[in-house]
């Protein structure tokens, strides 16, 4: 399992637009296009799950950097999220 971060997308593109973009590649398990909580509109960044590493290294490898509606992508692997020191509920106070 490989989870990819797509970075730079046209504002356009919907879940089954990066699913199919990724599917040449092999099996999706699961695309997701971030959006703007308060109003529904892409923040320009997604997320891939794949289900074969390799297969994910390779669609890293062919979409980085490929023009895809006037916008070049860009496609890496996904970083693990780090925890934000305000988030952790703690705050500043300690």
């Amino acid at each position: 399992m490989i989870n990819i971060y797509v970075g730079n997308l046209p504002y356009s593109q919907e879940d089954q637009d990066l699913q199919t973009a990724f599917e040449a590649f092999g099996e999706v398990k699961s695309a997701k296009v971030i959006k703007d909580m308060a109003t529904g509109r892409s923040k320009g960044f997604g997320f891939v799950e794949m289900v074969d590493k390799d297969a994910g290294m390779q669609a890293i490898e062919a979409l980085n950097d490929t023009e895809m509606d006037g916008r070049n992508l860009r496609v890496n692997e996904a970083r693990p999220r780090e925890r934000s020191p305000s988030r952790d509920g703690f705050g500043s106070r300690y």
